[in-house]
C-alpha cells in the first residue's frame, strides 16, 4: 500500500512540474486533428471518387470524356466541331483529301515515361491503307476524299497496357461478357476515379442510395435526387444529343406522304417538355450549324389544314404506331396525344432499340463531331438510314460535303442540307436533353 501511494506522489510531482509542457501538447494534439480533419483532403489525404455511369461499353466503345482522361488522339475535337492539335502537332492533305499525312508531337510521351513513336501507334480501319514511313509520321490513304478523316482519328489511343499519355492512368479494368464494369485509375498524385458502369438509370439510383457510389454521371431524369438535401444535382443542356421523331418514309407507308409528315411535325407542342429546342441534325455548337431552318413551331390548325389535303383514302388510314425507348416513353404519350388531336389515332410501344418496321420512332440521338451525316441520311445506307429515306437532292449534298475539304465550302454545303432535310420533313427534331449529375455533399 505504502508503494501505491509512493508512485502515487511521484506521478503527482510530475503532473504539477510539467503541467504547462502537458497542457500544450494537448492543445497541440486537438489543434492538430481539427487541421487534418478540415484540411486534410487538400493537403494531407488522396481523393476517391466512385463515378456511376450508365450505358453498356465495351473496351472500343467506352465514352470519349472517360477515354479522355487517359489518352488523345491524334486529333482533338473542340466543342464547334473545330480541331485542335492531339498526339500530332499537324497534319496535311495534298491530294484533296486521299492522303492524310500526320506529324507526331516529338514532346509528348506514354505515361511510362518513353516518347511516342509511330509503331506504338496501331489503327484498324477497313479501306484505309495506313504507312508510317518514320518514327514521327503516320500517312493514311483512303480510296476516295474524304473530309471528316482528322476527326475519325480524334479517338483516344493507347499503348499496350492501356497506357496512355494523359492525367489519369488505368489500374485496373472489369470486364463480364464483353462488357466493362469498372475501371480504376489513378493520377500522379495517387487521386483516384473509379467509374461503375450500369445497364439502367433505375440500377444506377440505386447504387447511389446504397453508398455504393458517390456521385452519379449525367442520368436523364433527376428523381428522386432533385427533392433530397444530401446532394447536389447539376443540370446541363447536352448539345451533343437530340431527341427526334424519325418517320419510316419508305414507299408504300402511310408516313411516305410529306404533307402528312409536315401535319405531324406541326401538331407536336414541343414546349411542353420544357428543354432546349433542337431545330435540325447539327449542334448549334457547331462551325455548320444553320439556325435558318422551318421551325416547325407548334401550329394545330396548319396541322388539320395538311391533313385535309391528304386524299380520302389516306384519311381513313390516319392510325399509327409510335415506337421509342422505355426511358422516352411519356414523351411519346405527349406527341401520341398531340396527333391524336388533329385525326391521326396514335398508339405507342415501347421497344428496347430501333425496331425493324416501324410508322414512327422516338429516339434520342448523338450528334457526330463532324457535320457529315452520310451514315443517317444517303439513300444507299440500307443498315443506318433507319427512315429509308431517299432525296437525290440531300444524297448530292451529302457526297460533295464529305469530299469538298475546305471548310467555307463545306459549310456552305450543310447549310443547304440542313434546309432541305428540314423542308421535306423525315424527321421531328424536338429538344436537346437536359442532362443531370448527382454528387453526394
Amino acid at each position: 500500500m505504502s508503494n501505491f501511494r509512493y508512485v502515487l506522489k511521484l506521478i503527482w510531482v510530475f503532473l504539477v512540474k510539467f503541467r504547462i509542457i502537458l497542457l500544450l501538447g494537448i492543445l497541440a494534439g486537438f489543434g492538430f486533428f481539427f487541421m487534418a480533419s478540415r484540411l486534410g483532403p487538400a493537403f494531407l489525404g488522396k481523393s476517391n471518387e466512385m463515378i456511376g455511369v450508365v450505358g453498356r461499353f465495351g473496351l472500343d466503345s467506352l465514352p470519349a470524356n472517360i477515354l479522355g482522361l487517359v489518352s488523345e488522339g491524334l486529333t482533338r475535337v473542340e466543342p464547334d466541331g473545330t480541331l485542335k492539335p492531339g498526339l500530332a502537332s499537324s497534319w496535311e492533305t495534298n491530294d484533296k483529301g486521299k492522303t492524310w499525312i500526320f506529324h507526331l508531337d516529338q514532346n509528348k510521351s506514354w505515361q511510362d515515361g518513353k516518347k511516342i513513336v509511330s509503331p506504338d501507334l496501331h489503327f484498324s480501319f477497313s479501306d484505309v491503307t495506313v504507312e508510317k514511313p518514320d518514327v514521327k509520321t503516320i500517312v493514311f490513304k483512303v480510296q476516295s476524299p474524304f473530309a471528316p478523316f482528322p476527326t475519325v482519328v480524334s479517338k483516344p489511343l493507347f499503348k499496350k497496357g492501356l497506357l496512355g499519355n494523359g492525367a489519369y492512368k488505368v489500374n485496373k479494368i472489369t470486364v463480364s461478357t464483353g462488357n466493362v464494369e469498372k475501371i480504376v485509375m489513378t493520377d500522379k498524385d495517387k487521386n483516384r476515379k473509379t467509374f461503375y458502369f450500369y445497364p439502367t438509370e433505375d440500377r444506377a439510383k440505386l447504387a447511389l442510395k446504397l453508398g455504393q457510389i458517390s456521385s452519379l454521371f449525367e442520368i436523364f431524369n433527376p428523381e428522386p435526387f432533385n427533392r433530397w438535401q444530401t446532394v447536389k444535382v447539376l443540370a446541363t443542356t447536352d448539345f451533343g444529343k437530340y431527341s427526334a421523331v424519325f418517320f419510316n418514309t419508305q414507299k408504300g407507308q402511310l408516313t411516305a406522304n410529306k404533307s402528312l409528315r409536315q401535319a405531324l411535325a406541326y401538331a407536336i407542342n414541343k414546349e411542353v417538355f420544357g428543354q432546349t429546342r433542337a431545330l435540325g441534325p447539327i449542334s448549334p455548337d457547331s462551325w455548320a450549324y444553320n439556325p435558318q431552318v422551318k421551325p416547325y413551331s407548334y401550329a394545330p390548325l396548319k396541322a388539320k389544314e395538311l391533313i385535309e389535303s391528304l386524299s380520302k383514302e389516306e384519311k381513313e388510314k390516319l392510325t399509327l404506331k409510335l415506337s421509342t425507348v422505355p426511358l422516352l416513353v411519356n414523351v411519346a404519350e405527349k406527341i401520341a396525344r398531340d396527333w391524336g388531336a388533329v385525326g391521326v389515332k396514335t398508339s405507342v410501344q415501347a421497344s428496347s432499340g430501333v425496331p425493324e418496321v416501324f410508322d414512327a420512332f422516338l429516339a434520342i440521338f448523338d450528334i457526330p463531331k463532324d457535320p457529315d451525316q452520310y451514315a443517317l441520311w444517303h439513300s444507299n445506307q440500307n443498315i443506318t438510314n433507319i427512315t429509308n429515306y431517299a432525296n437525290p437532292r440531300i444524297d448530292k449534298l451529302l457526297e460533295d460535303g464529305r469530299t469538298q475539304i475546305e471548310q467555307t465550302a463545306r459549310q456552305k454545303i450543310y447549310l443547304d442540307f440542313q434546309r432541305f432535310l428540314l423542308e421535306d420533313a423525315p424527321v421531328v427534331f424536338l429538344y436537346h436533353p437536359t442532362l443531370y449529375t448527382v454528387f453526394r455533399n
